[in-house]
């Protein structure tokens, strides 16, 4: 029989270590929630309007997690459910330092989970074997109670909002352009190779940004140059 694997939330708190929070109960369900912004572009006389691509939409994930505290009894001395929900419930708080809730990432099967087995060819490096994000919305429900009151049952709706800073987002979506122009400032350190494979993903074809330049001498670059990088076929 194959041994269980238990889901959990890992949180990066600010500047301290992450902590993995494990839930009691794996999950029935992952509902996934992903759209795209697209603009209609009206243009007189056409059948239709025309689509134009804006910008992907934060992806959402939705779990409804189960805690219960009844294995010693409903009454008498019992534990609260709370002592397992609040570390839940804690995740849409504000971190004082931080000033907003803590970042997140909810693990439980890195080679099965959603997305993990999407074409890197065609989209880059957008494979995931978690998904992280700061909690967005969390509803509770607290269905048994001991004849004191305290609640010994309940079930979490929790809602993560997908984050991602910028210099992720870049290395991981590695936009390639080459039949347009760009500009680049030049890093310190940097070649006119390395710029090509930055643009083209060929490092190979410096020649063209060289000759657009009018460089002579690709060795000797200036740190904060603004290079003309011309389109390529």
């Amino acid at each position: 029989m194959a041994q269980l694997t238990k889901a959990y939330i890992r949180v990066f708190w600010y500047k301290q270590l992450f902590e993995n929070i494990p839930v009691q109960y794996n999950p029935t369900e992952l509902s996934f929630d992903k759209g795209a912004q697209i603009q209609e572009v009206n243009i007189p006389g056409l059948d239709s309007p025309l689509l134009q691509f804006v910008r992907g939409q934060n992806e959402k994930l939705t779990i409804d997690l189960f805690f219960d505290t009844t294995e010693g009894g409903t009454s008498g001395s019992v534990t609260s459910v709370t002592t397992k929900t609040d570390k839940i419930y804690q995740l849409i708080k504000i971190e004082p330092d931080r000033h907003a809730p803590p970042i997140c990432a909810f693990y439980w099967n890195n080679k099965g989970f959603p997305g993990n087995n999407v074409d890197g060819k065609r989209i880059g490096n957008q494979s995931r074997w978690r998904f992280r994000g700061v909690v967005e919305s969390i509803k509770q429900k607290f269905t048994l109670f001991s004849p004191e009151g305290v609640p010994l049952r309940a079930t979490l709706t929790v809602t993560f909002r997908e984050y991602k800073h910028l210099d992720f987002q870049l290395k991981e979506l590695n936009l390639n352009s080459p039949d347009r122009t760009h500009s680049h400032t030049l890093q310190q350190g940097e070649t006119l190779s390395s710029v090509a494979a930055r643009h083209y993903n060929q490092p190979g074809q410096w020649r063209p940004i060289a000759k657009e330049n009018q460089i002579e001498d690709p060795r000797r670059l200036t740190a904060g140059a603004i290079l003309a990088v011309p389109k390529i076929t």
